[in-house]
């Protein structure tokens, strides 16, 4: 994420390629052995290189390239956009709802940058997600062990809270058990805590940067776009067209895997890249300080 990762995350990510592809399979063809359940590789079978060793997805930033993100003073920023005239976009998705292994197929198999932001309720199947999007087909199916796949496709996995509340009708104690609970579950299910947060809605207030700031949080990330059934993109500007450092809001949704295959190969015919995420705040990050 923004800051360097632990040893010892690293080493957990690494060996993770066979039992990935092993859980996938598994998710496939409709076994028992829930996503996340180590399971034996098959004889001869190569390991997969790990995200470390293909190093990171998605298009970097060049030399100079990336502009200052304005400074909060003492509280993390909040960004909707990466300041850059490059041709590039990035992807990020919410919630936890939908758990299809198709989409991890794809990110992984693909090596496309995606950033999730995960929260409790929706990851663990805990009430039910909004009926709007279709009826779903993999709701809750793996859990954590899901969350666990992406995280071993390299995918940063980053705070969307515990229950998704508005977080401007709450006080900052609230917030804060919000915040922090989210951060330190992620962090045990994961193996890595969260630097980014994701308000719920898009509402947040000072309050909430402060909470972020306690809980080890060092930007609130919203976004440009959101992506609608069907791959359809949803624009938050005039001219209804993709802009250089868009960030584009996705959900799990019933029909993941098809409405993303749709997403990605429309945002290349229009000329962008698909951008790292990590990478690119980091240089802007960097040059605010």
């Amino acid at each position: 994420m923004i800051t360097g990762r632990s040893g010892g995350a690293r080493l957990a990510r690494a060996g993770a390629g066979i039992t990935a592809v092993a859980l996938l399979a598994a998710c496939t063809a409709g076994q028992g052995t829930a996503p996340g359940t180590a399971s034996a590789p098959t004889a001869g079978a190569r390991p997969q290189p790990s995200p470390e060793e293909l190093g990171p997805p998605g298009a970097t930033p060049r030399p100079g390239e990336v502009g200052r993100i304005p400074s909060s003073g003492s509280l993390p920023p909040v960004i909707s956009s990466i300041p850059t005239r490059r041709k590039v976009v990035f992807l990020t998705i919410d919630d936890g709802w939908e758990q299809d292994p198709g989409f991890v197929r794809q990110v992984r198999d693909q090596r496309i940058p995606i950033t999730a932001f995960v929260m409790r309720d929706a990851v663990e199947a805990i009430g039910a997600p909004d009926p709007a999007g279709g009826q779903g087909r993999f709701v809750g199916r793996g859990k954590w062990g899901y969350v666990r796949l992406l995280r071993d496709a390299g995918v940063p996995i980053e705070n969307h809270t515990l229950t998704h509340p508005n977080l401007r009708t709450l006080g900052y104690d609230a917030q804060k058990a919000e915040l922090c609970g989210s951060s330190r579950l992620i962090g045990k299910e994961v193996g890595v805590r969260p630097t980014l947060f994701r308000p719920p809605f898009g509402t947040y207030n000072t309050d909430t940067q402060r909470a972020a700031k306690a809980c080890g949080l060092q930007a609130l990330l919203l976004w440009t776009a959101t992506v609608q059934p069907g791959g359809k993109i949803a624009y938050q500007v005039p001219d209804k067209r993709l802009r250089p450092g868009d960030i584009l809001l996705l959900h799990f949704r019933p029909n993941l895997a098809r409405d993303f295959r749709i997403l990605v190969s429309k945002i290349k015919r229009r000329g962008f890249e698909l951008g790292n995420l990590d990478a690119y705040l980091k240089a802007a990050l960097r040059r605010a300080k």
